[in-house]
């Protein structure tokens, strides 16, 4: 999948506080969760643009980078990991064509699915964020 839009690592970043906060929602991160999230990575988030961060690394892979450093740190609150990816969503809107925000929702929901199916929490943000995309 090909977009026209040129992505931003600051864009996988608040990807992976978004993520995060859907994992984390419930107040604990499942083993499970972060492979899930791993497979999405690289089975689909790779194909998204050719951007590579100073390392020469493709820059989705800033989506676990960021997510593994939130759930190592455990400091950062889910609410303001979400509001943070609300708020970069907002400031560069013409990033998420119709592509990515399915793609989010399809990570999203993956994730929560990932143990023992969705859980009040995780099926609430989902919901929340599924109304923030279609705006």
């Amino acid at each position: 999948m090909k977009t026209k839009k040129k992505m931003t690592l600051k864009f996988y970043q608040n990807l992976g506080k978004l993520f995060y906060a859907v994992a984390a929602t419930d107040g604990n991160v499942k083993p499970i969760e972060i492979e899930k999230l791993n497979t999405f990575v690289k089975k689909y988030w790779l194909d998204i643009d050719d951007i590579e961060d100073v390392f020469g690394i493709d820059a989705a892979y800033q989506i676990e980078v960021v997510f593994d450093w939130l759930n190592y740190d455990e400091e950062m609150d889910v609410n303001t990991c979400y509001t943070d990816f609300v708020s970069y969503k907002n400031e560069q809107s013409h990033l998420f064509t119709e592509e990515v925000k399915k793609l989010i929702l399809k990570t999203s929901s993956a994730i929560a699915h990932a143990f023992s199916g969705i859980n009040k929490s995780e099926l609430m943000l989902i919901a929340k964020l599924d109304i923030e995309l279609k705006k």
